[in-house]
């Protein structure tokens, strides 16, 4: 693992300055104290780093549960009978670990996870827009990514594209073009600039671009354009941040219920996040998911004790780490450890980072996630794969991540129930001659009770003294709803003068009920 630090000590550096303005966004849309998102980076970073078994995977303080926890907080009485609630919902995803939950996440199609991907990368690149330009009224940032409405997200972009920041809009500019051409240019020229990424120079730069401005009415950086990190004056103020669950309301039903709901949600965003984290991996490495879901319970724990967010491992900070070339989990443990130091030792300077540099660094990881060539590819899948994609895409990005992926899944299903209900059979006229007309049906490998409202209307439009022939050669399994519409249906073609024969693996069977009795013992 150590033999890779040369690429994940770059990446660490990189989501590092990724994570930490989130974190502390996050916090804010929260409604709850800005140290416990850097609480819930920390120990994401560290804990869950160390325990988890993705090797590029990042976990943090989410934006996507960021409304639970700023409803939760107000209507449970206060922030630390809220981290209760956080304590019991790392309780239950450990749970979720031992009774092998998670294998959840597989069951979501590809087509929805790429959707996820893109609606993220569109909300970010959305989002850090404002930031890029300096526009002082931007609300939310690159911190809210729930309930998303048209005119909120477009209105700031409209208003900061005619009213710039100069000095925020100038570094921005060119801490984008700096990491561009440093990415695709100089990267290829020198080992040096492999080892040094270029969202690492962006930050450094702003950071002098800060300094040196600074005082100057046109080209400077006000305050509230830059990284707010809480400074402590004492290490006693830095312990004073940190608070504890009140235990004494553990035995209310509005704890318990947001317990659950903190890890049922936390656990299929990570769950998500975990598929969608492997698929865009290099080296194609699979996450045990079971040992995540323990991972990711004893991080909700120690940060709920502690007075930290909730945590799930998230999608921006992971993709981040893979597009700067981490390789293992050191990236995310070593980007932890960067959280601890930094805001114990270098407040100050951190404080001196543009916003408007990070959102060009953000603008890059959502280009990326986001990337046209994506929507080309899954248009060029057909329509059962380009639907449920742009419908996730679309209702992220229009509502909040959940809705998206949960009305994503509930098209993608719809589609496989029809498909479904179209393959159950095929029907073949053979011939027709003076007296019979003679049918071939030929059924499919699996039969469901999905299949059974199709092969009753083709059975009941059989018409009378028709000769059908039921080819069940490559049948291995029929549902119980369809061995019952068979039988049905064998009595019935009595009345209607239907012959019928039946072909299975064993032959031709002129007995219908010897065809029935076969799959019953089948199923």
């Amino acid at each position: 693992m150590f033999k890779y630090l040369k690429n994940d000590i770059p990446a660490s550096i990189v989501v590092f300055f990724v994570a930490l303005p989130l974190c502390l966004g996050i916090a804010l849309a929260s409604g709850a104290p800005p140290f416990a998102g850097m609480i819930a980076g920390i120990i994401g970073g560290i804990v869950v780093g160390t325990l988890s078994g993705s090797q590029i995977g990042v976990s943090g303080p989410a934006a996507g549960l960021a409304a639970i926890v700023l409803t939760a907080i107000t209507s449970l009485g206060g922030y630390e009978n809220f981290l209760v609630a956080v304590v019991i919902g790392g309780v239950i995803q450990i749970v979720f670990g031992i009774l092998k939950a998670g294998v959840i996440g597989y069951y979501f199609p590809n087509s929805v996870i790429k959707g996820m991907l893109v609606g993220i990368g569109i909300i970010i690149i959305l989002k850090e827009i404002p930031y890029f330009f300096g526009y002082d009224k931007a609300t939310g940032g690159q911190f809210s990514f729930f309930k998303v409405e048209f005119e909120s997200l477009f209105t700031p972009i409209i208003n900061s594209i005619g009213n710039p920041s100069l000095g925020p809009l100038f570094i921005g500019v060119f801490a984008l073009l700096l990491i561009i051409f440093w990415d695709n240019v100089l990267a290829k020229k020198a080992k040096i600039f492999t080892l040094i990424q270029g969202p690492f120079a962006a930050v450094v730069l702003g950071v002098l671009y800060t300094v040196i401005t600074m005082g100057n009415e046109t080209w400077g950086i006000l305050s509230n354009h830059l990284v707010k990190v809480p400074i402590p004056d004492s290490f006693d103020s830095f312990l004073g941040q940190f608070r504890f669950p009140n235990f004494s309301v553990i035995t209310k039903t509005e704890i318990w219920v947001t317990g659950f709901t903190i890890a049922l949600v936390a656990s299929l965003e990570t769950l998500l996040c975990v598929e969608a984290t492997d698929k865009i991996d290099p080296r194609k490495r699979v996450t045990p998911t079971n040992r995540e879901l323990l991972a990711q319970g004893a991080g909700n724990i120690l940060s709920g004790l502690v007075g930290g967010l909730p945590i799930t491992q998230v999608i921006v900070r992971s993709s981040a780490n893979i597009q700067s070339g981490g390789q293992t989990k050191l990236s995310a443990i070593i980007h932890g450890f960067l959280l601890l130091i930094s805001v114990i030792t270098i407040p100050n300077l951190l404080n001196l980072i543009p916003y408007s540099v990070l959102a060009a660094i953000l603008l890059i990881v959502g280009y990326k996630l986001a990337h046209p060539s994506k929507f080309k590819k899954m248009f060029s899948l057909g329509w059962k794969q380009w639907v449920p994609f742009l419908i996730t895409v679309i209702l992220i990005v229009a509502t909040d991540l959940l809705l998206g992926i949960g009305v994503g899944l509930a098209v993608g299903i719809i589609i496989v129930l029809v498909k479904s209900y179209q393959n159950s059979h095929f029907l073949h006229i053979k011939e027709t001659d003076t007296k019979f007309h003679k049918v071939k049906m030929d059924l499919a490998e699996e039969l469901t009770f999905f299949n059974k409202g199709a092969i009753m209307r083709e059975l009941e439009a059989l018409p009378k003294d028709t000769y059908l022939e039921i080819d069940a050669v490559k049948t291995r399994y029929l549902d119980n709803d369809i061995i019952e519409v068979l039988e049905d249906f064998i009595e019935k073609a009595k009345n209607r003068n239907i012959q019928i024969k039946l072909i299975s693996d064993q032959g031709v069977l002129d007995n219908p009920s010897s065809f029935i009795e076969i799959f019953k013992s089948k199923s």
